[in-house]
């Protein structure tokens, strides 16, 4: 392709992106595919010859788009939400044309720096200490294990790298029992396993507590073995229970334990002051992880990491091969040596994108108002006879389920099974499902920048009417 068919084939893609955001809300919201639907349209074979880009884009058109589930679409309220904005798409059209591979300051000084510098604006932005330094991640998944492994290096004096974990004793491991499955991956992945992750009972609000925690390491340390880090969540994904961080840190700091912040998707909200409650007791914390690119219309992948002793953090990860070397050294910050990756993504444009286009009263105009929304939604549905709420709701998320008069106990779970499929093959709405005290429950979760009253308004609509007719 030379650069005059570059030109024509770009401005028609924009073109395209726009009517699809404007359009989005005619799209079924889930695809209504069924397996191997999709793969059963593509040839089995590469092509032999070039072929054109008009049909390329109009297989793209006719073959991939009916099976894509349209997360931008207001009326996506399950998991949560994966944000994109016009800001963050231009942002990463800008990406993929520079192409650069960001590992070090000396491959791309610009991107190192501005990374440096909106992580410092993202960290004042939602109330962190000064002394935390911050890097992009592709996730907080990816995040979970930096923080396992830097954790389990720090412990053993930064030795097991290089021996392995065979004669370094049995690691523990400790979260709530509402902690997201990305907590287990992660002590797999760090050689910790699972089996040695201790789930911790929880309260009413479904929030760790602290006194079993406490328990639970004594009991460990009375056993021979080593309590290496705690996971405290902020927004558990089921229900976006909120553990309670100054305890948790009390606690740590006693027994000189790694604590880990996972607040995915709820450090979002710290952007509003009257929700710093949740970071009581922040200073006792080792790292901290959230996802600008599930609730700061930030596109996907930014998982904004943030670590106290930034020395353990490169000393767990550093490798320097004489091709790595630079004359720079120690004067900068070279990301790849602050988590797995070697290569990088330049993430931190679309960010700095975003903070500027919205300012931080627009980013929390953005966060306020669906917290209020899904609020007001939560207190309709816990007005309803025939239906309960089954959690707490403290953010843009609740859980319900439908109990009509007279349908046994052992009946529900199937019965609300029924109506969330049913709901969801409407194509209007799209939801996920959780278990809450072993009960079947349905989630709804409001964050899309194209959601407005009027969505939730048709969602409940739509729950109401097929729940009252689901037998």
């Amino acid at each position: 392709m030379d650069l005059g068919d570059f030109r024509k084939n770009g401005h028609k893609f924009v073109d395209w992106m726009a009517d699809y955001m404007e359009n989005i809300e005619s799209q079924p919201v889930k695809a209504p595919t069924k397996p191997g639907e999709i793969l059963a349209q593509l040839p089995h074979h590469a092509p032999t010859a070039p072929e054109s880009m008009d049909d390329i884009f109009q297989d793209f058109q006719d073959i991939i788009m009916p099976g894509m589930t349209h997360w931008q679409h207001p009326g996506f309220m399950a998991y949560f939400p994966a944000n994109a904005s016009p800001p963050s798409i231009l942002a990463e059209m800008l990406t993929s044309a520079v192409a650069a591979q960001c590992m070090s300051w000396q491959t791309s000084p610009a991107a190192t720096e501005l990374e440096e510098r909106v992580m410092d604006w993202l960290r004042d932005m939602i109330g962190l200490p000064d002394d935390f330094h911050g890097v992009i991640q592709d996730s907080a998944s990816t995040s979970m294990f930096v923080a396992f492994l830097t954790a389990r290096e720090r412990l053993n004096d930064f030795t097991t790298n290089h021996t392995g974990l065979s004669a370094a004793g049995l690691h523990t491991c400790y979260a709530s029992a509402e902690v997201h499955s990305s907590t287990d991956k992660g002590i797999r992945m760090a050689g910790l396993g699972s089996d040695n992750l201790r789930k911790i009972p929880v309260d009413d609000n479904f929030s760790l507590i602290p006194q079993e925690l406490d328990k639970a390491i004594q009991a460990d340390l009375d056993a021979g073995h080593k309590p290496t880090c705690v996971i405290a969540t902020l927004g558990s994904t089921s229900l976006s229970s909120i553990d309670p961080l100054k305890a948790i840190g009390d606690i740590c700091k006693k027994y000189g334990i790694w604590l880990h912040v996972d607040a995915a998707w709820a450090g979002s909200a710290l952007v509003l002051p009257e929700y710093r409650w949740m970071i009581k007791g922040i200073e006792q914390a080792d790292s901290f992880v959230f996802n600008p690119h599930k609730w700061l219309l930030t596109q996907f992948d930014c998982s904004a990491f943030f670590i106290r002793d930034k020395a353990a953090l490169i000393r767990t990860f550093e490798i320097l091969p004489e091709y790595l070397k630079t004359r720079e050294g120690d004067q900068v910050n070279n990301y790849r040596d602050w988590g797995p990756q070697l290569g990088r993504r330049f993430r931190s444009l679309k960010l700095w994108f975003v903070i500027r286009s919205y300012g931080i009263t627009g980013l929390q105009d953005h966060i306020r108002r669906h917290i209020d929304m899904t609020h007001a939604l939560a207190k309709q549905v816990d007005r309803e006879a025939d239906f309960e709420l089954l959690a707490p709701n403290p953010l843009a998320l609740f859980c319900f389920r439908y109990h009509p008069e007279g349908v046994a106990d052992d009946q529900l779970d199937a019965l609300n099974e029924r109506i969330f499929e049913t709901i969801n093959d409407t194509g209007e709405i799209y939801l996920t499902q959780t278990r809450i005290n072993g009960n079947y429950a349905i989630r709804l979760v409001s964050g899309g920048p194209l959601t407005q009253q009027k969505h939730l308004d048709k969602a409940w609509q739509i729950i109401k009417d097929i729940s009252r007719a689901t037998k």
